[in-house]
């Protein structure tokens, strides 16, 4: 079993339990795949082949608004999922860019794989129905937090969440994630 193999495996049973046949069984129905920096694994306006489990790196979701200004939903550092949910579900074009800013090694899976993968093997529909549940209440949890904390509450909640990334990504992408201008950002890492 490859580090990725086992990092994936020991990811999916903190939700469910699997014997190795099971295991064996579900990993087929993933590709693993290599990501250059920069590289896009969801464009605006195209549609999502993929859901994404980042082994390795560290992606971001984003939308762009019409004067060009950048918000960033998520980032997705190693052993964490990614894509344009409601594009990959539904089968419409993505409202979100979600680009990596490291060197990425991603699992990726097809819904058509996923929707088998879960009728021939319980657990994983299990497994994934956890995954969306604690993704829905991540999300409701981040937009409360932008429409009722201040910035400094913004700032200690992104360092809990995703530590290390101020080290990892730039301030621009920081302050875009926060919703607040470089300048408060300087101030709240100041203090």
């Amino acid at each position: 079993m490859t580090g990725i193999q086992a990092q994936f495996r020991a990811h999916i049973e903190q939700q469910v339990t699997l014997t190795n046949e099971e295991f064996d069984f579900l990993y087929t129905h993933f590709t693993e795949k290599k990501f250059h920096k920069h590289q896009y694994l969801v464009q605006e306006g195209n549609y999502v082949s993929h859901d994404y489990y980042i082994a390795q790196g560290l992606a971001k979701s984003s939308s762009t608004d019409d004067t060009g200004k950048e918000h960033i939903l998520q980032f997705a550092m190693g052993d964490a999922w990614i894509t344009d949910l409601q594009a990959f579900q539904l089968g419409t074009k993505a409202t979100l860019d979600i680009n990596c800013l490291e060197d990425t090694i991603a699992l990726m899976i097809t819904l058509e794989n996923r929707e088998k993968l879960c009728s021939d093997l319980g657990k994983m529909e299990k497994f994934f129905r956890k995954k969306t549940t604690e993704e829905s209440i991540n999300l409701q949890r981040r937009i409360l937090c932008l429409i009722s904390n201040n910035a400094r509450d913004r700032y200690e909640d992104l360092l809990e969440k995703y530590p290390g990334i101020l080290q990892r990504v730039s301030k621009a992408m920081i302050a875009s994630y926060l919703g607040v201008s470089r300048e408060t950002l300087s101030r709240l890492a100041l203090t």
